[in-house]
C-alpha cells in the first residue's frame, strides 16, 4: 500500500536542481530494506519544473507554473513489488515508510547491497533554453498569438482557436541496491494550435503540434504561421465533410500520427506489463509470424531530441533500439526488471514512470512501423472502395485482446482509385493481431508525432508514427 504524504514544504526554483540526495542516507536506506529481508531495492528521487501558456483566440488564458518534490521508494519480495513515497529527505522518514511497507513480507536478510557505482553515459539530447533558465513566456505567447493570426486569415468561418505551450524539466536520480547511482535531467516542451470552425449550425475542428525532448529552443525549429494554416485547413476540410459509409473496406491510414493504432493495438501487447500476466495475446509467440512480412516495427529511445527519447530508463538502465517486429515476426518483447524476472526476456531500458508517485513497468518510447516501398498514390490508386485515414484521433482499446475503436479525425472516401470528397464521424474497429496481418502495402513517407501514454505507471510523453500503410480489410464505422 502506497504511503502518500502531503507536500509540506515546497521547494524554491532557485535553490538548485541538481542537488537531491546525498548518497550516504540513500545507502543506509537501501541496507535498511535489504535487513528487513527485500531481494531488491530502490530509491527514485525527483524534482519536476513545469510551466504552461494558454491563449483563446487572441487573449492570453492562462499562464502558470510550479514545482514538485518527491522519493520513491521500491522493494522486492521475491516477484511482488511493494511502493510507497514521501516529500520528506529525511533519512529516519524513509527508513519508517520502508519498515511499513516490509511489515507483511519481513524475513531474515537473503542479500546485502554493493557500493555506489556512478552510471556515466552521453547525453544525447541536450537542451540549451532550459526551464531552470528562463521560462521565455512573452515569447511562447508571441509564438501561440502569431499562429492564431495566421489562423484566422484562412478563413471567415473560425470562432474561436486555443493554443497552448508547455514545457517541463525533469530531474531524476536514482540509487539500488545493485550499485547504481544515476542522474539525469529532462526537458519536454510541446506547443500547438486547435482551431474551431462554424457555419449553419455546424462546427468542426483541426489542430497541430509540435514537440521535443527539448528546452524552448523548440521555438527554433518550428513555425508559428504554419501551424495556423495547418490547423485551420484542417477544420474547414472536416467542416466540407461528408458522412462516411459503413462496412468492411480497405483503408490506407496516413502517416505519423496514423502509428497511434499500433501503439495502442499492438504496442500495448508488447510490454512485459502485459505478457508476464499473460494478458496479452502475443505472450506465447515469440519468433512466430504475428504481422504481414512487410511490417518492420520498432520501438527506439536513442533518437535525438525526439519526444519520447530518453538517456536512462526511470531504473536507471541506458536506452536502446528495440526491433519488435521483423518482416512480420515477433523478435522482442519491452521488458523492465521485475519484467525480466517474470518472464527470463533480457531488459531493453523500458522501465518508465510518470513521476515519483508511481512505481516503474515497462512502456513504449518512440513506437513506430518502420519506412516501406510503396507510394501513397499507389496504395490510394489500388482502392475500389474505401476509405484514406489521413489523420486520425483517439479511440479505446482492450488491452487483453488488442480490440479498438478509433476515430479519424480527417478522411476522405475513395473509389476506384480516386479520392472523391472528405467524410466524416468515420471510425476503425478491428483488433491488433488481425489488422497487423491485412497491412499490405508499407509507404516511403515516414513521420512521428507527439503523444501522452497512459498505464500502470502513469502518463509518459510517447512518440508513435509511420509511414503510409494500406490494410486490406478492416471495419469502418460511419453514418452514411
Amino acid at each position: 500500500m502506497p504511503v502518500n504524504l502531503l507536500f509540506s514544504n515546497p521547494l524554491s526554483i532557485n535553490e538548485g536542481v541538481s542537488i537531491l540526495l546525498d548518497n550516504h542516507v540513500a545507502q543506509k536506506v537501501i541496507d535498511h530494506a535489504l535487513s528487513l529481508g527485500a531481494d531488491f531495492a530502490e530509491i527514485f528521487i525527483e524534482r519536476h519544473l513545469t510551466s504552461s501558456v494558454n491563449t483563446l483566440s487572441d487573449k492570453v488564458k492562462t499562464v502558470n507554473s510550479g514545482i514538485d518534490f518527491g522519493i520513491g521508494l521500491r522493494l522486492f519480495f521475491d516477484n511482488k513489488v511493494l511502493y510507497g513515497y514521501t516529500n520528506d529527505l529525511n533519512e529516519e522518514e524513509l527508513k519508517r515508510i520502508v519498515s511499513e511497507l516490509s511489515a507483511k513480507d519481513r524475513r531474515d536478510p537473503k542479500t546485502t547491497s554493493e557500493s555506489f557505482n556512478y552510471l556515466k553515459f552521453d547525453d544525447i539530447h541536450p537542451a540549451t533554453m532550459p526551464l531552470e533558465k528562463d521560462f521565455c513566456v512573452p515569447q511562447k505567447v508571441e509564438y501561440l498569438l502569431a499562429a492564431n493570426s495566421a489562423a484566422q486569415l484562412q478563413a471567415d468561418k473560425i470562432s474561436q482557436t486555443m493554443g497552448f505551450c508547455v514545457q517541463r524539466q525533469q530531474n531524476i536520480q536514482i540509487f539500488n541496491s545493485l550499485g547504481l547511482e544515476a542522474k539525469d535531467s529532462r526537458h519536454y516542451t510541446r506547443a500547438g494550435l486547435t482551431v474551431v470552425v462554424s457555419y449553419n449550425g455546424e462546427q468542426a475542428t483541426g489542430s497541430w503540434n509540435d514537440g521535443g525532448l527539448v528546452g524552448w529552443e523548440l521555438n527554433q525549429g518550428i513555425d508559428a504561421k504554419a501551424t495556423g494554416v495547418e490547423a485551420a485547413r484542417q477544420a474547414m476540410v472536416n467542416l466540407s465533410a461528408k458522412p462516411c459509409p459503413s462496412g468492411n473496406m480497405p483503408v490506407v491510414i496516413g502517416n505519423g500520427f496514423g502509428g497511434v493504432i499500433f501503439h495502442e493495438a499492438c504496442g500495448h501487447l508488447l510490454e512485459t506489463t502485459s505478457v508476464a500476466k499473460k494478458a496479452s495475446v502475443f505472450h506465447d509467440q515469440m519468433g512466430e509470424m504475428i504481422a504481414s512480412e512487410v511490417v518492420n516495427a520498432v520501438d527506439d529511445g536513442c533518437m535525438a531530441n525526439e519526444w519520447g527519447s530518453i538517456n536512462i530508463d526511470d531504473e536507471g538502465m541506458p536506452t536502446q533500439k528495440t526491433q519488435l517486429i521483423k518482416d512480420g515476426k515477433l523478435s522482442s518483447f519491452l521488458v523492465d526488471k521485475m519484467g525480466a524476472q517474470q518472464t527470463g526476456f533480457e531488459r531493453t531500458g523500458s522501465g518508465r514512470r510518470q513521476s515519483y508517485k508511481y512505481a516503474p513497468a515497462s512502456r513504449m518510447r518512440n513506437t513506430f512501423i518502420e519506412a516501406g516501398n510503396d507510394s501513397l498514390d499507389d496504395m490510394i490508386g489500388s482502392i475500389e472502395k474505401g476509405i484514406f485515414a489521413s489523420h486520425m484521433g483517439g479511440g479505446s482499446v482492450q488491452p487483453g485482446t488488442g480490440e479498438f475503436n478509433f476515430a479519424v479525425t480527417e478522411g476522405y472516401y475513395v473509389e476506384n482509385g480516386k479520392i472523391l470528397y472528405p467524410i466524416k464521424a468515420a471510425t476503425l474497429i478491428s483488433t491488433g493481431p488481425k489488422v497487423l496481418k491485412q497491412i499490405s502495402m508499407v509507404g516511403t513517407d515516414f513521420k512521428l508525432a507527439c503523444g501522452m501514454c497512459g498505464s500502470v505507471s502513469g502518463s509518459v510523453p510517447t512518440t508513435v508514427g509511420q509511414p503510409a500503410i494500406k490494410v486490406d480489410d478492416i471495419l469502418v464505422g460511419g453514418n452514411a
